[in-house]
């Protein structure tokens, strides 16, 4: 699975409340609110352990997370970091061909596995009386995977498979999502954010067993990882079994260091796509923004929400309600570790043309950028925010995933605690800054979608 963004879903009447109280009232009960108590260690082959007990529910994630994702791959090998994903659930020196998958799944719990830009995970939620478990399968694909030549080409065959049916045919999906996530960047300085997760399918077919293996021996070692277990456990008994399980995988040296130089050298940047798979014209627009860990980024997500987030957004209300331009629009803004983008795609409605939603587009974010926003509108997104991070952390894989977020987009998992701080104190002078900052046309690219068949070379 692809994954883009850190929120997810599930709210109760009483966190909703917590949600929507003053940052001060809930700092004056107790801990701020979606804060998670953790405590950190090493081992010595460099893998960083996260403890987060949390007793209330008797179930444990068990979750890991490698520094590795599509931004370490380059020109001509694209696609491991996604392969791998896949191919994680192949078999072990003990664990044999989808075993895995099977014994979480007999011990009540579930799985699963994602792939960005930035990172992969893998993650299984079980009874708390098997914690033994999770931990012994992770140490097992973690120290011996089966890389062979047998499981490398059933997996590329799958993998093509899935581009076909997610990305190639798929409307929007193939042509906009492609051409937007990959134009802005400079391929030159910046190749690791220049290219789609999913990789090319020439790069697929190119690939060979040696290569996976070589991609495994870099990227998938203990010093390159961060294993987090959520959940109701006890710290001492979960420090013994990861020290047993985990403690004799050699460490694999420091892998190759990833670098993005001049990243939007290329903006602007405008292109028109033919999608066969589209009924109707699109209009996108993305722009190139910092980091998630800068300081920007909170001001950055909170207009995203304004202007993009629910029935009642800017953009919503202007180009879907009242123009009946659009048959729908929503956000493709993506926080990375390195720069990000702040995007925006527009469908049309039957008979407009794409020239009209880019127009419509333009006028409302110029809108923002002359007048700002209102103090409703700026209290309403961090309401939304707040909401959205408290719910969030109130399952153990959610609290797991918060606290590997921190880990790898901010250095630091400590830097949770302050996250709705930083979004509490974001201005609406803030706002206007970073739209006058960031959504200028000269950083920016636009793709027009038309429908039909794609021009032959």
């Amino acid at each position: 699975m692809i994954q883009f963004g850190r929120k997810s879903c599930g709210l109760t009447a009483a966190l909703a409340l917590l949600a929507t109280a003053p940052a001060a009232a809930q700092q004056a009960q107790g801990p701020p609110a979606g804060d998670v108590p953790f405590e950190t260690f090493r081992l010595e082959n460099g893998l960083r352990v996260i403890l987060a007990p949390e007793r209330t529910t008797p179930v444990v994630s068990v979750n890991v997370w490698y520094d590795v994702g599509s931004r370490n791959e380059r020109p001509g090998r694209t696609g491991f970091a996604h392969l791998f994903e896949h191919m994680m659930f192949q078999g072990s020196q003990n664990i044999g061909k989808t075993e895995h998958m099977q014994l979480v799944e007999r011990a009540g719990g579930s799985l699963n596995g994602t792939t960005s830009e930035d990172r992969t995970n893998y993650f299984q939620t079980l009874p708390s009386n098997r914690l033994n478990l999770g931990l012994w399968l992770e140490a097992d694909r973690m120290r011996s995977l089966a890389v062979t030549k047998e499981n490398f080409e059933n997996q590329r065959e799958v993998v093509k498979e899935e581009r076909r049916m997610r990305v190639e045919n798929q409307p929007y999906v193939g042509s906009v999502l492609t051409a937007l996530y990959e134009a802005p960047y400079n391929a030159e300085g910046c190749f690791g954010y220049a290219h789609n997760v999913i990789g090319s399918m020439d790069d697929l077919n190119a690939a060979r067993v040696e290569d996976v293996q070589q991609f495994f021996d870099t990227y998938y070692r203990p010093n390159n990882a961060t294993l987090t277990i959520s959940g109701d456990f006890d710290p001492a008994e979960a420090r013994q079994l990861v020290q047993q399980y985990f403690a004799d995988i050699p460490n694999g040296g420091a892998p190759p260091a990833f670098t993005c130089t001049s990243p939007f050298t290329g903006l602007p940047e405008r292109q028109t796509i033919n999608d066969a798979n589209a009924n109707l014209p699109a209009l996108s627009m993305v722009f190139g923004v910092p980091e998630a860990k800068h300081a920007d980024a909170y001001a950055l997500e909170l207009l995203s929400a304004i202007l993009l987030d629910g029935e009642s957004s800017r953009l919503n209300q202007r180009l879907v309600k009242q123009e009946k331009a659009a048959l729908a629009v929503q956000s493709l803004s993506s926080n990375r570790r390195g720069p990000g983008l702040f995007g925006m795609l527009a469908i049309a409605n039957q008979g407009v043309a794409a020239e009209r939603l880019e127009k419509l587009l333009s006028e409302e974010v110029e809108k923002v950028v002359r007048n700002g926003v209102s103090a409703a509108e700026l209290q309403k997104a961090k309401n939304r925010q707040r909401a959205q991070t408290v719910r969030s952390r109130q399952t153990v894989h959610g609290r797991a995933e918060a606290l590997q977020w921190f880990v790898h987009f901010h250095g630091d998992p400590a830097a949770l605690r302050d996250d709705l701080a930083r979004y509490d104190a974001v201005t609406r002078d803030d706002v206007r800054r970073v739209a006058q900052q960031y959504l200028t046309p000269s950083n920016r690219a636009v793709i027009v979608t038309q429908p039909g068949p794609a021009a032959k070379e």
